[in-house]
């Protein structure tokens, strides 16, 4: 399930450290999930770009620590980790829930004068499109069941009883962050937005996707493809796809 982890301090992982490349891209990962999901993507891109996967605390070498259940808490740190990092321009990527956490961050460097270039925003609705969603608060049968629903946990996972005692309380905690999330009303970003969604995607209509251009004062795009919530799982090569024409387009180059 997992890569070894290539420690660089205590939120950010480099599997492939790209010291040359004048382009970075932050990844955010998933409720749940840990920087090892974007193993692929740091190995499919690098050297070119200097691909850094977000560790939020609770899994893996962050086990025991206690995991964070607010989006802006979150948010807040990372941004601040992220400093150590702005010697080169950002473009973020996050899927789900990490989107979301994406997005926060971004309107924080961005504050602060300093923000992404772009972001990517995958299988998440925009964030003033509300559902009253409870996961967090059923038992721990409960929340395998949407595991198992969204498709995006390996099974030999949800069928190790040790395993998953030791990512349920992550799992749970994200699972209420991102529940109890609500977007500031007229949160936006300055920087472009892209959206990329699955077109049967249970999490969020294509409505819902298009709502992120609301969120940005930037340009805005929608990629849709075809898969689940976990489309990109299916899809590598087509998202991959997305991500190399940004890092090679005239006017990113021009910027590095």
């Amino acid at each position: 399930m997992s890569s070894p982890l290539a420690d660089d301090g205590l939120w950010c992982r480099r599997f492939h450290p790209a010291p040359d490349a004048g382009r970075r891209l932050v990844c955010f990962p998933h409720a749940g999930g840990s920087a090892s999901f974007y193993h692929p993507v740091s190995a499919a891109l690098s050297p070119g770009v200097d691909v850094i996967a977000v560790q939020y605390p609770g899994r893996q070498d962050r086990r025991k620590e206690p995991a964070i259940d607010d989006i802006g808490l979150l948010a807040d740190r990372i941004a601040e980790a992220l400093k150590d990092w702005s010697d080169r321009p950002l473009t973020f990527f996050g899927h789900s829930m990490g989107a979301l956490v994406a997005f926060e961050v971004a309107r924080r460097l961005e504050r602060d004068g300093d923000g992404p270039l772009r972001l990517f925003a995958s299988g998440r609705r925009a964030p003033s499109a509300y559902r009253d969603e409870q996961v967090h608060r059923r038992d721990d049968d409960g929340i395998v069941a949407e595991l198992r629903a969204l498709s995006g946990t390996d099974a030999r996972v949800l069928d190790d009883e040790e395993m998953l005692r030791m990512v349920l309380p992550a799992l749970r905690s994200d699972y209420k962050a991102v529940e109890t999330y609500r977007s500031e009303p007229a949160a936006v970003v300055r920087c472009p937005v892209t959206v990329l969604v699955g077109d049967d995607d249970p999490k969020t209509s294509l409505d819902e996707a298009r709502s992120w251009e609301a969120h940005t004062t930037g340009d805005f795009a929608l990629r849709v493809f075809s898969g689940g919530h976990f489309y990109l799982a299916d899809r590598p090569h087509e998202v991959m796809t997305v991500l190399s024409d940004h890092f090679t387009s005239p006017a990113l180059t021009h910027h590095a």
